[in-house]
């Protein structure tokens, strides 16, 4: 009988050290230095390794913790998903009660179980449509007011069952006393009522610049309602900190978790203001989180988040069960495009796929036409699927934490966290959120790293592919349907209209006498008035006026900029689309052999792609008379001269001088940028210089001035 060895199966294997690894990697490398080509900087601040190791997380104190325990960085659940998957949502931004109850239930029946209710600007601002502005009726999503109304809305949809979030702006009260009526009505238990009505003054007041109430207004209608869920509808939110504005504006990571941390601390210390602790507070507020494409940093973010609110929340006295956080994830928008739209189903699959690598508790994954036009059936199903595919077919929740352990992204979350709770230390030291956005440091700290990140686009130092890289100029455009937003105004001012006159007189003062006691009232008492006035008949617009009666707009602010990546670019295919005759022409003047001119030749297509010209690219000519010859015959406005450094020097002023006698108005591009040669290509009669470090909206726009293309 062989007696096992004890000798390890690979010592035949020698270790290898870091030091060997670097040696070798330089040797590839070719004299180019280590540290510029193997090192990458992010917006956050971040310089990215090529190679992680164990000494990388030897002294981070959260890799030793656990799933269920502060600071929570691996969940807050001890199971993950093992026992209870997150919840898949979906936003229905319909404008109509009746289209909203129909896609609803389609949805429901195919996989969702949480509702994501995107409320339009006049129910968002606590306006009756008769009392709104007809463009803001059903603009970005549905229009409630009556207690029907809402009924319609949610018919056939089981209150106990499915998790409602409701986008309700800088006023979840009035809303909230639609719902709870609502349940009433139908006799559902309000303990089991659950989800998240969602209250963010200080999200709206960034994004928009101003609130339709006080803040302290905000407050107080925000502590009324939080107190009465607490005691009677436990598993109902009403707080929402989102991060969207600072994200869809082009702040890093970094940037989005310390102002969205600062928010929601914010939230915490006005309400301990109004009798409220943080123990009540806390577990009633939910975290709603954009996530980009950028992978591992984006699984890293949402676990910094956790750690960071954990850090927080006990820092205000918290206990450790309102030190975990209740976290909801969307899908961006900041990267994805209009030129090329299938690519943001790529985009929004890799999104997902970190949202749930990072511990969401729900989700929503944006269509892909969502930036282009209302979603249809089509891909709202397709964004659903991908939750699906991700819970059903990957077995994604089958294991806690998949990212734990990680070296790069332990790493990385510690990172991100420490530069995150450094910038929220100095908007705490400017005297909080509020007075941080008064003063306008964050809206500027934003806006600096958002023309960082679209100067890197339009430069094509990062990619959007399909948009700067590998554009695709005979793409159809997806059709947008017609909309008629007066005649949608006019018919929802005819139903609150139809509402208010089928009140009985006797009704209608019943109203009255509640609206009365809704103005008096300004404690604990509040949100349950609000209730018995909905559930007499009034409106969501009257019970807001009523709120409101005493109170005054808050001095505006300057809000973030929301806006894409993508859009100075799309700007140029939109005006290329728009010319009559079609597309420019660019007629590429390659020069000698497939060798001299190929690299160049590609590099220019792709170049004057994105600004949606037609290319032509003939086979290499042998001399520039045939070159103009050809250039002639094609008519196209546009000649891009490629070769080799070495042959511009005779090329370019024989192909010039040929061009000018022939064609004197044609633009004449040179691919490439010898900077020893440039005055001279200048003074030959070159307009223009595209390389790997153009701008090519600055270029393209330059040409188009000189086409007429605007």
């Amino acid at each position: 009988m062989t007696t096992p060895s004890t000798t390890p199966l690979l010592s035949e294997f020698p270790p290898v050290s870091y030091d060997d690894w670097r040696k070798l990697v330089e040797a590839e490398l070719k004299g180019a230095p280590f540290d510029k080509k193997m090192f990458t900087a992010t917006y956050e601040g971040l310089t990215l390794k090529p190679i992680y190791r164990r000494e990388d997380i030897a002294n981070l104190p959260h890799v030793n913790s656990f799933p269920g325990f502060a600071p929570f960085v691996r969940g807050a659940s001890a199971s993950g998903y093992v026992k209870e998957s997150w919840d898949v949502s979906q936003e229905i931004a319909v404008a109509s009660p009746t289209e909203f109850n129909f896609a609803a239930r389609n949805s429901i029946s195919r996989g969702l179980n949480a509702l994501n209710m995107v409320l339009d600007r006049a129910t968002r601002n606590g306006l009756d449509p008769d009392w709104a502005a007809p463009e803001d009726v059903g603009f970005g999503g549905l229009s409630i007011a009556t207690l029907d109304d809402l009924n319609r809305a949610l018919d056939g949809v089981l209150l106990d069952k499915t998790s409602l979030f409701v986008r309700s702006g800088a006023s979840a009260l009035p809303f909230a006393a639609l719902l709870v009526a609502l349940a009433r009505k139908r006799k559902t238990s309000l303990a089991t009522l659950h989800g998240c009505i969602e209250m963010d003054p200080l999200g709206v007041l960034v994004h928009e610049g101003k609130l339709p109430q006080s803040l302290g207004g905000a407050y107080r209608e925000m502590a009324a309602l939080t107190e009465w869920a607490a005691k009677n509808a436990p598993q109902l939110q009403t707080l929402c900190v989102h991060s969207r504005a600072w994200h869809e504006a082009g702040g890093s990571a970094v940037q989005e978790l310390a102002y969205t941390l600062a928010t929601g601390v914010e939230y915490l210390r006005q309400l301990a203001k109004l009798g409220l602790d943080v123990n009540t507070t806390a577990p009633r507020l939910r975290f709603a989180v954009t996530v980009g494409t950028n992978f591992f940093l984006e699984i890293a973010k949402l676990r910094a988040l956790r750690m960071l609110w954990s850090r927080a929340v006990a820092a205000a006295g918290g206990n450790e069960t309102a030190q975990k956080i209740s976290l909801h994830v969307r899908t961006s928008q900041w990267n994805k495009s209009v030129v090329d739209p299938y690519n943001n189903l790529l985009r929004a699959t890799v999104e997902a796929f970190a949202g749930v690598l990072g511990g969401c508790d729900s989700m929503q994954v944006g269509a892909f036409d969502e930036v282009v036009r209302p979603p249809d059936d089509f891909s709202l199903r397709i964004a659903r699927n991908t939750q699906l595919v991700l819970q059903k077919e990957c077995e994604l929740n089958h294991v806690i934490d998949p990212a734990g352990g990680s070296w790069f992204v332990e790493n990385a979350t510690a990172e991100i966290a420490g530069r995150a709770w450094a910038l929220f230390q100095e908007v705490e030291k400017a005297g909080g959120m509020e007075a941080a956005l008064r003063a306008g440091g964050p809206q500027k700290a934003v806006a600096e790293t958002a023309a960082k990140k679209i100067k890197s686009v339009t430069s094509r130092r990062d990619s959007i592919v399909g948009v700067n890289q590998y554009a695709n100029p005979k793409e159809e455009p997806l059709e947008v349907p017609a909309a008629d937003p007066q005649a949608f105004h006019k018919r929802r001012v005819q139903q609150v209209a139809s509402h208010r006159t089928a009140l009985e007189d006797e009704d209608s003062q019943i109203v009255l006498n509640w609206l009365s006691k809704v103005i008096s009232l300004n404690g604990r008492d509040l949100f349950g008035v609000c209730v018995e006035a909905v559930s007499a008949g009034a409106t969501l617009g009257e019970i807001t006026r009523a709120l409101r009666i005493n109170d005054a707009p808050c001095a505006p602010i300057t809000p973030v900029c929301i806006t894409r990546a993508a859009k100075p670019i799309e700007a140029l295919r939109a005006a290329m689309n728009r010319r009559t005759g079609g597309p420019a022409k660019v007629f590429l003047c390659n020069m000698g052999p497939l060798k001299e001119h190929k690299a160049r030749a590609d590099f220019s297509r792709g170049f004057f792609s994105v600004g949606g010209y037609e290319v032509i690219s003939p086979t290499g000519f042998k001399s520039p008379e045939d070159a103009v010859t050809a250039l002639l015959k094609s008519r196209a406005e546009v000649a891009v001269i490629c070769s080799t450094d070495e042959n511009y020097p005779k090329l370019v002023p024989a192909l010039t001088e040929e061009m000018r006698s022939q064609k004197p108005d044609t633009i004449v591009v040179l691919a490439g940028y010898p900077q020893e040669q440039i005055e001279a290509h200048k003074k030959a009669g070159v307009d223009e210089f595209i390389h790997i470090r153009a701008d090519v909206v600055e270029v393209l726009t330059r040409i188009n001035e000189r086409l007429g293309i605007k």
